[in-house]
């Protein structure tokens, strides 16, 4: 059984945990981490959603939610590894932006990696496949609704700061 540690609006924690499977009552969300691995080279990271997911064959980039007891940056630094086997200090994330969406706060991070997909391993029943795209393979693939809708506005509100850092790579 998974459990999450319930927070407020504000984000503050209330002291009590969530079970996954039940509705969230009033008042009550969750913390959800995502993670942009750009090779900073101009690609990013996808993986595909497993058949029996949300979304199922949509793809989008690693996250997941942030269990009872974890700090947001261990959550990330566990899914990646979970769905990819990519493995991250925590100190490696950069948090490029937070937000709160219905029932959940969110932490988007970036991390510079350039992992051959030979070296992926993905996750069974979580991720059927990953691939290196472009940010205007993105775009293609948001017009062919190929990303999940969630993960396109995520990413079309983080593009700019995504860039940033692949173009501050390219300088170093």
């Amino acid at each position: 059984m998974e459990y999450n540690d319930i927070y407020d609006r504000r984000r503050n924690l209330t002291g009590r945990t969530h079970r996954r499977g039940i509705p969230w009552g009033p008042g009550e969300y969750g913390l959800v981490v995502c993670v942009w691995v750009y090779d900073g080279e101009g690609k990013l990271l996808l993986t595909k959603r497993a058949k029996g997911k949300s979304f199922p064959g949509t793809w989008e980039n690693s996250g997941g939610a942030v269990l009872a007891g974890e700090r947001s940056r261990q959550a990330i630094a566990r899914e990646l590894f979970e769905e990819t086997g990519i493995r991250a200090e925590e100190s490696e994330f950069e948090l490029l932006d937070s937000g709160c969406d219905g029932r959940f706060h969110y932490d988007y991070y970036c991390l510079k990696r350039n992992t051959p997909l030979s070296e992926i391993v993905l996750l069974p029943g979580e991720t059927d496949d990953a691939k290196w795209v472009t940010f205007q393979q993105v775009h293609e693939m948001i017009e062919k609704k190929e990303i999940c809708r969630v993960i396109a506005r995520q990413f079309r509100r983080q593009e700019g700061m995504l860039l940033s850092r692949q173009n501050a790579q390219n300088k170093n």
